[in-house]
């Protein structure tokens, strides 16, 4: 093999049979990662990593990789020196063979210091060896680790992928790095669009790769492909009619773009009179079971009798592709006609009653008990808002909320729960809030997701997501790793969205409690411990949550170490103390209390309640216990209206009264009623800091957050 310092640009592709659709783009993530994480391992500079991506293949070029490693000298650790050498520092047999081991002489040895105690250390030289010699055994090792929800097994080869590998491509500049993986081995071939242009090619460098797939029929850069598939629907449709526009659906998009290497439009048409039907329907099925883009009338706003489909090749005769597109449809719409006007014919209410057939979970019973207790707990919720005023269309709305699950329609389009119910119960003629917290009380379905518009759907999803948490927790099922077959992060994520969006101010501990004691005895464990695991659950979503949105963990740990039973208050102390934590006296102050928290935490146990002024020995004391009333009754007023940031200032008063009384006392004085005089003011202190944070887990920039 011809080797070469200087840095090459660095191609590895991976063909496979067609991939999922949903598995590209996360497969590109993992192998860019990977590979970039194993240059760095094996010291192999380089530059910029592009992926590249389609149904049949993995890409990925490395920019300017290094064509040879650095020399290093690396510290290799002997045995401890007094092992080593003797009282008169002469070497023994351990130091010298140590120093033969490592092929060094024995006076190179050196003696440094380690947590353990002396040791005596050898310096290395070692060259670093070519790129060659190290890529195949690292390409070999990103192939073999590539991470996927399901991987298969295929021939006798022993390995396993996302799909059954079909080819390897490996360059280094010109030169082909060799490794195998099951039975494929690398070479600088690669195969362009299956029908259009089947045959192998080579590929002399990494440099022409994306133009000679091109001239293949293989748009391999996934953004240059999404773009040719919107631009090429748009273009299709404004020739067909000019006042139609595609309807934005970006998930779908990206689908399709997955889906296909060389997109084709081509637009087609369905029957108007199956425009009465609702027009999520319409959506759904075109959406997900044709992978069709859905066509709006912009002179309407509505849907018109149209859509795109995208083709992975181009036809000779489209009118005959159309005609395939639009007779599947058509079936498939007929189908939906039947499914709506056979579960029109009985009214949302006498569908309740079937639930009861319909498990939702083994232990936990079925959707029928769910409801029921879902509903005594949203009431609940709703009265601790003070929104007695929505209750009668609240419980309406959530003995409805799950009939629609007996309808055909959503047995044939699961993604319509709820919001089949609304057209449902609008047809029944149940009031408007009724039918629109029928669908709201599944809102948010997944992250950014839109929220509940009502009081009625936003309690209804809280205490739907509570019951579920609570349920499944109670069982002992809780997630775990990346396994979330009930949704419970989700769930829990959804129930904070709908909180901090609503400003609803409840306790969560007294909620769970009481959606606990709902089950009536159908859970594994105790209501404490489930109580506390879901609670801990809450804490690790929202430390998440609020990290993510550029909260420093030590503001975020503080506050809820302090507690989070109301979360929009919780929030609110985060906000704050993020905002006075720039005080130039905040960081004493903390100091200061963590000094009291400390101390109190270790002393004895104190009877008295009350501080005596009459014990005061020092005016310190009396000075600090002074502004310490002022300062409370100050904070009473500012926490009652939720006005965190004005208590936290009103706090700052203290920080000078507290480093005089540190300064000037002993706090742990020999009599045993002066101390535990001066301790009651720390505790005093400690309770009205921890109404906010634990200012304990505060940190300075100088510390470290």
């Amino acid at each position: 093999m011809k080797r070469s310092a200087r840095a090459r640009d660095l191609l590895i592709e991976i063909g496979t049979e067609e991939l999922p659709a949903a598995a590209v783009e996360p497969a590109l993530d993992a192998l860019r990662d990977r590979l970039c994480a194993s240059l760095d391992a094996a010291r192999l500079g380089h530059g910029a990593l592009e992926v590249y991506g389609t149904p049949r293949r993995l890409a990925v070029i490395t920019r300017s990789v290094s064509g040879r490693q650095p020399d290093r000298i690396k510290k290799v650790m002997g045995p401890p020196s007094r092992a080593a050498f003797d009282a008169s520092g002469t070497p023994t047999r351990a130091a010298e063979g140590f120093a033969r081991g490592q092929g060094v002489q024995i006076d190179a040895l050196e003696v440094v210091d380690t947590p353990k105690g002396q040791y005596v250390a050898a310096r290395i030289e070692e060259a670093g060896q070519q790129a060659e010699e190290i890529l195949p055994e690292l390409l070999h090792s990103v192939v073999a680790g590539m991470p996927f929800k399901k991987s298969m097994r295929w021939g006798e080869v022993g390995v396993s992928f996302a799909r059954p590998i079909h080819w390897l491509l490996a360059l280094l500049g010109t030169s082909v790095i060799s490794f195998g993986y099951g039975d494929v081995a690398s070479g600088k071939r690669t195969r362009g669009h299956r029908f259009l242009s089947p045959r192998s090619f080579a590929l002399q460098s990494p440099r022409t790769y994306l133009e000679r797939l091109e001239k293949a029929k293989v748009i391999a850069d996934v953004d240059t492909r999404r773009q040719k598939v919107l631009e090429d629907a748009q273009r299709a449709l404004a020739e067909h009619d000019s006042g139609w526009r595609l309807r934005d659906d970006p998930e779908l998009l990206r689908e399709v773009t997955q889906l296909v290497e060389w997109p084709v439009a081509i637009v087609g048409s369905f029957e108007p009179a199956h425009l009465d039907l609702p027009p999520e329907v319409l959506v759904s099925e075109m959406r997900h079971h044709q992978r069709y883009f859905s066509v709006v009338d912009e002179s309407t706003g509505g849907l018109a009798p149209a859509f795109v489909a995208v083709s992975n090749t181009p036809v000779s005769d489209p009118d005959v592709v159309r005609a395939g597109y639009e007779r599947v449809l058509a079936a498939r719409l007929a189908d939906a006609r039947y499914f709506f006007d056979t579960d029109s014919s009985r009214r949302l209410e006498q569908r309740v009653d079937g639930l009861g057939r319909v498990v939702f979970q083994e232990k936990l019973g079925s959707v029928l008990d769910k409801v029921e207790r879902v509903r005594a707990l949203a009431l609940w919720v709703a009265s601790r808002l003070e929104l007695e005023k929505k209750q009668r269309s609240l419980g309406r709305a959530i003995t409805l909320a799950k009939a629609d699950l007996t309808t055909g329609m959503v047995g044939e389009f699961p993604d319509l729960q709820g919001v089949m119910g609304r057209y449902y119960a609008l047809a029944d003629g149940e009031p408007e809030p009724v039918a629109r917290a029928i669908e709201e009380h599944y809102l948010p379905r997944h992250s950014g997701d839109s929220l509940p518009s009502t009081d009625e759907g936003a309690i209804a999803s809280i205490a739907d997501r509570l019951d579920t948490l609570a349920g499944i927790f109670g069982i002992d099922k809780p997630p775990s790793g990346t396994a979330d077959p009930f949704g419970l992060r989700r769930a829990c994520l959804g129930v904070v969205a709908i909180i901090l969006d609503r400003r609803y101010r409840f306790s969560m501990t007294s909620a769970l409690s009481e959606a606990i004691a709902l089950y009536e005895g159908r859970l594994t464990l105790d209501a404490a411990t489930t109580r506390s695991r879901v609670l801990d659950f809450f804490r690790g979503r929202l430390r998440n949550l609020w990290t993510a949105k550029g909260y420093s963990v030590d503001v975020v740990e503080a506050v809820l170490t302090a507690g989070f039973d109301d979360v929009v208050a919780a929030l609110e102390r985060v906000e704050a103390l993020t905002s006075i934590k720039k005080h130039p006296d905040f960081l004493s102050l903390a100091v200061a209390f963590t000094r009291a928290s400390n101390i109190f935490a270790k002393a004895p146990s104190i009877d008295a309640q009350d501080v005596d002024p009459q014990l005061f020995e020092s005016p310190t004391e009396k000075a600090l216990w002074k502004s310490l009333m002022s300062v409370q009754e100050k904070v009473d007023t500012c926490l009652r209206s939720h006005d965190y940031a004005a208590a936290l200032h009103q706090m700052i008063a203290l920080r000078a009264p507290v480093d005089a009384f540190f300064d000037g006392v002993l706090v742990m004085a020999e009599d045993a009623r002066v101390r535990d005089n001066r301790l009651i003011i720390l505790r005093g202190i400690v309770d009205l800091f921890g109404r906010i944070a634990d200012f304990s887990k505060i940190r300075s920039e100088a510390q470290g957050s």
